[in-house]
C-alpha cells in the first residue's frame, strides 16, 4: 500500500476560495452590519445567518448577489474563534474562511467576495493572512531575524490559500516605492495576495531559504512563489521578473505574472474541500424556485424509499410464506411416520462412530485371512509322516488299524 498522500482535487474554475484572520473587535457584529447595509443599498440580493452554528463555536453567514453578466454568486463565510486570543467577543480573534461559487467560471474582474462580507479600509481588521498574520494586498517587509525569515518564507512557499510575491528592493525606495506594487491588481485578486519586501542587504538570506523550494528571487526583481503542491504548468522562469522599478509606476510585467499564476488550475487548498462541500450541501439561503426544486427532490427521494420498503416487505412476506409451507410439510411427514422410521433405522444401525469401528474390524479380519502362514506353521509336526498329497499322516499307524471298507489288509496279504 502506498504511503504517498493522495493528490488534492483541482479547484473548480467557478470557485473563489480565501482564508484570513480578523483581529479587530466584534467580528460577528461587523459582518452583520455590513451585510444589512449592502442589502439596503441593493448590492446583494439577500443574506442569512443560519441558526445552527458550526462545531467549536463557529458562526456562519450566507449571501447571494449578481455580478456583471447577470451571473449569480453564492458565498459562505465561516468564523472560527482562535484559542488563546482573548476572552469574550470584544477581544476575540477569529479565523475566517470564505468560499464563493458562481454559475460561470470566475472572472477576476468581478467584485471581491470578501468585500461583500467585510467593510473596506485600512482599519477594517480582517485583511490578515491566517497563519502569519501578514497584511493581504499590502506591503510586508521581511524580518531581519533569520529564524523569523525562515518561518515566514517557508510558509509562503507552501501556502495555497494566498498568492505570495517576493520583491527585492535593489535600493531603499522613497515614499512612492514603498506602496504595494499589487495595488493595481483587480480587487478580487488583491484580497488574496501577500506582497513580501526584501531589503537590499537581505538578498542572499532570502534566496538561501527559497533555494529549498527550487525558486530564486532575482536581484532587483520579484518572483511568484508556487505553493505546495505547485500547480501544473508552473515554471519558475515564467513567474520571475528580472526588474521591478519601485518608483510608483505600474509594474506591468509583475502584474502579468501574478495574473497568469492565478489563472493556472490549482489544487484545492488544505481544508477548502470541507468549505466547498458545506457551501453546496448545507446552503440554506434559498430562493422560491430553489425551495420548490428541493421539495420535489425530497418527494422523489421519499417515493423511492417507500417503493424500496414496499418491495422489501413483499419479499419478506413471500419468504415467510415459503417457510410456513416447508414447516407444514415437515410436520405432516413426522405425523405420517416417515421421519420416525428414518430415525429408528439410524438408531438400529448405531452411531456413525460405531459403524466406523465395525467396518475397521471387518477390514482387519479380511487382512488376517489373506496373510500367508509362517514357516513354523507349514513345518510337519514331530512323528508325522508325509502323506501322498503332501500332508502329514499320524505317527505309529494308530490311525490305520481299521482298513478302509472293501480293501485288503496289507499285513496278511489277504
Amino acid at each position: 500500500m502506498s504511503n504517498s498522500p493522495s493528490p488534492r482535487p483541482a479547484t473548480p474554475p467557478t470557485v473563489w476560495p480565501a482564508r484570513g484572520r480578523h483581529t479587530g473587535p466584534a467580528a460577528e457584529d461587523v459582518v452583520r452590519r455590513h451585510l444589512k447595509q449592502l442589502k439596503a443599498d441593493g448590492v446583494i440580493f439577500d443574506h442569512l445567518e443560519p441558526e445552527d452554528a458550526g462545531p467549536g463555536g463557529e458562526k456562519v453567514f450566507e449571501a447571494r448577489w449578481l455580478v456583471p453578466g447577470e451571473v449569480t454568486v453564492r458565498a459562505r463565510l465561516t468564523l472560527s474563534p482562535l484559542t488563546g486570543s482573548g476572552s469574550g467577543q470584544a477581544g476575540q480573534e477569529y479565523e475566517w474562511v470564505l468560499m464563493a461559487e458562481a454559475e460561470q467560471p470566475w472572472d477576476p474582474r468581478w467584485p471581491s467576495p470578501a468585500a461583500m462580507f467585510w467593510p473596506q479600509g485600512p482599519d477594517a481588521g480582517w485583511q490578515y493572512e491566517a497563519v502569519t498574520g501578514l497584511r493581504l494586498g499590502e506591503v510586508t517587509p521581511l524580518p531581519e531575524d533569520d529564524k523569523d525569515l525562515r518561518r515566514i518564507l517557508r510558509h509562503a512557499a507552501r501556502d495555497t490559500w494566498a498568492l505570495h510575491v517576493v520583491v527585492h528592493e535593489a535600493m531603499t525606495p522613497d515614499e512612492r516605492g514603498r506602496a504595494a506594487v499589487v495595488r493595481a491588481l483587480p480587487e478580487g485578486l488583491r484580497h488574496r495576495v501577500v506582497e513580501h519586501r526584501a531589503a537590499p542587504h537581505r538578498f542572499r538570506a532570502v534566496n538561501w531559504v527559497l533555494d529549498d523550494f527550487g525558486v530564486r528571487m532575482p536581484r532587483g526583481g520579484a518572483v511568484v512563489l508556487p505553493g505546495s503542491p505547485a500547480p501544473p504548468g508552473y515554471d519558475v522562469a515564467d513567474f520571475s521578473v528580472r526588474s521591478v522599478f519601485l518608483d510608483g509606476t505600474e509594474p506591468a510585467e509583475l502584474l502579468g505574472a501574478v495574473n497568469r499564476f492565478a489563472a493556472l488550475p490549482r489544487p484545492l487548498p488544505d481544508g477548502a474541500d470541507r468549505a466547498l462541500t458545506a457551501l453546496r450541501e448545507d446552503w440554506q439561503l434559498l430562493t422560491f424556485e430553489e425551495e420548490l426544486t428541493r421539495a420535489r427532490e425530497l418527494v422523489t427521494m421519499y417515493s423511492e424509499a417507500l417503493e424500496a420498503m414496499t418491495k422489501s416487505r413483499d419479499l419478506y412476506k413471500e419468504a415467510a410464506e415459503r417457510a410456513h409451507e416447508a414447516l407444514a410439510v415437515y410436520r405432516e411427514a413426522e405425523t405420517g411416520g416417515v421421519l420416525l422410521a428414518g430415525k429408528q433405522a439410524r438408531t438400529a444401525s448405531g452411531s456413525p462412530f460405531q459403524q466406523l469401528a465395525r467396518g475397521l474390524g471387518r477390514l482387519k479380519g479380511t487382512a488376517l485371512s489373506l496373510r500367508p502362514g509362517s514357516a513354523q506353521d507349514r513345518r510337519p509336526k514331530a512323528g508325522a509322516a508325509p502323506s501322498d498329497d503332501g500332508g502329514a499322516a499320524p505317527a505309529g499307524g494308530d490311525a490305520g488299524t481299521s482298513p478302509p471298507a472293501g480293501g485288503s489288509d496289507p499285513r496278511t496279504g489277504d
